[in-house]
């Protein structure tokens, strides 16, 4: 993996959490909190994190299994410094950086290289169903 990649990816995430931080809480109607007990529900959850780089990446079962977890771990860090209200926004995002990229690396390494250079692909558009959109909104997953 290259740095592009890297900071395609940390690029994804840094607007995941731009964008929690600017929200307000969700009301009635509004996609499910991602961790119970916090009211950044703008953050997608990490199911539907998964899902959509399963769609996207034809991930296999034991792809996601392993993933999941590296993704599990960046969202709870996350979350963890969006509460931490004592933390500037751009220490916050200095902070999650090095997660970013390390949890890019990890997940990389499960792809196939076709999946990787679908990733790349993917990452190059817009793909607001991975981070919200800047108005605070989640795409309601589709059926």
């Amino acid at each position: 993996m290259n740095r592009s990649q890297s900071f395609v990816i940390g690029t994804i995430l840094i607007f995941a959490l731009t964008t929690v931080a600017q929200q307000p809480t969700t009301g009635a109607g509004s996609p499910a909190k991602a961790v119970s007990g916090t009211e950044h529900g703008s953050l997608p959850s990490v199911e539907e994190q998964l899902k959509v780089l399963t769609e996207k990446l034809d991930l296999t079962a034991a792809q996601q299994a392993r993933i999941k977890p590296i993704m599990q771990e960046l969202h709870d860090f996350t979350e963890k410094l969006m509460q931490d209200k004592t933390m500037s926004q751009e220490e916050r995002l200095r902070s999650v950086r090095p997660r970013r990229y390390a949890a890019d690396k990890s997940i990389r390494e499960v792809l196939s290289e076709d999946q990787k250079k679908k990733l790349d692909q993917y990452l190059q558009g817009p793909h607001r169903e991975m981070h919200g959109d800047l108005t605070g909104a989640t795409r309601q997953p589709t059926q």
